[in-house]
């Protein structure tokens, strides 16, 4: 019986897209009930004091954090108050630490809010470490899990690959033709790929330090606005990290997954995903595969959805309106925010 709401949101999204096929694209929304995505932020939206006044308000928010805690046996939630800022910028602390911060905010609007995501949400999507988020938010991985496969994922990425032999750089100006293009070019034998389509003509690139810096050197003068060498600790989502996919893919095997609430949005596909199988072999791929996250957008928006929620950072609406400049976006970071929210559901 609990599935009933599910499936019928199902239908309603697959009945969308054959009137999206059928007139050749998306129909006047009038008369059309509001879709909805919840989306959660990436490595880079963590700074010092994430989380603290949001836990000095709310129970349920400190129960988000204690379990973190817990579950990493290391008090990450006075890192994420006080620092720190080096401790935190470990990516074996930023990703779940960046994950706690969303997941309690979900929490918050859930317990304090009355708000269910299976009711308001028709998908669930994460940028890089924020798929996890988004899978734990939609219950596909509880709490703990989460955390401890994030903790995993920040250590085995920082192991892949020795300190200064990768890099990556952000391509300001670049779609990702041309992203792709400049990276063949200077790869010379190197690793050099694209890394994450962010949209808006930025364009992430990775790999070995010498293939990223001809990259940037090439794309000057193919027309790049600008090439931002980015201070980053690895090379992440390239094939150098491979032996962090090889770790993820056996902490995966072992970890419990159960189809999520609402379907996910897979950064290596674009696509719509909820088999518990195919998830796990998703964010296997993820650690050395693309973040379409351009290309989830524009198929979450052909698919109707309209309305995008971003929790604990406010990062990823910038993004979306550059993709989508119609779409409505609201980022949800503090108390305020959270009670604004819920009168909007």
């Amino acid at each position: 019986m609990a599935q009933k709401p599910l499936e019928s949101k199902y239908a309603r999204s697959a009945a969308w897209q054959l009137v999206v096929i059928a007139l050749g694209s998306r129909p006047k929304r009038e008369n059309w009930r509001t879709m909805r995505a919840f989306i959660f932020p990436g490595q880079g939206s963590q700074s010092v004091g994430m989380g603290a006044e949001l836990a000095a308000a709310s129970a349920a928010a400190r129960a988000v954090f204690e379990e973190v805690d817990d579950a990493l046996g290391q008090t990450l939630s006075r890192i994420m108050g006080e620092g720190p800022p080096d401790d935190l910028m470990l990516t074996e602390n930023a990703q779940p630490a960046i994950m706690a911060n969303a997941i309690a905010v979900l929490r918050v609007l859930e317990g304090e809010g009355g708000v269910r995501l299976a009711d308001k949400a028709d998908f669930v999507a994460g940028h890089s470490l924020g798929e996890y988020s988004a899978l734990c938010g939609a219950q596909a991985f509880d709490l703990s899990t989460t955390a401890r496969l994030l903790k995993l994922r920040g250590q085995a990425m920082q192991a892949a690959v020795p300190v200064g032999e990768g890099a990556m750089a952000a391509l300001l100006g670049a779609d990702f033709a041309l992203a792709q293009a400049i990276c063949t070019e200077a790869a010379a034998g190197e690793v050099c790929q694209a890394a994450n389509d962010n949209g808006g003509g930025q364009v992430v690139i990775s790999g070995h330090k010498a293939a990223v810096e001809r990259a940037m050197a090439l794309s000057k003068e193919r027309g790049v606005k600008r090439a931002v060498p980015l201070p980053v600790s690895a090379p992440f989502h390239c094939s150098l990290m491979q032996p962090a996919a090889d770790a993820m893919a056996e902490a995966l095997a072992n970890a419990g997954v159960r189809a999520p609430l609402v379907p996910v949005y897979a950064n290596v596909t674009a696509a719509p995903a909820s088999d518990p199988q195919e998830i796990r072999d998703l964010l296997v791929r993820q650690v050395t595969g693309t973040v379409r996250w351009r290309e989830s957008i524009e198929a979450m928006w052909e698919a109707g959805v309209t309305d995008y929620v971003e929790f604990g950072a406010k990062v990823l609406g910038p993004m979306i309106k550059r993709i989508a400049p119609d779409a409505n976006v609201m980022s949800v970071v503090a108390m305020d925010d959270i009670e604004a929210l819920a009168k909007t559901l």
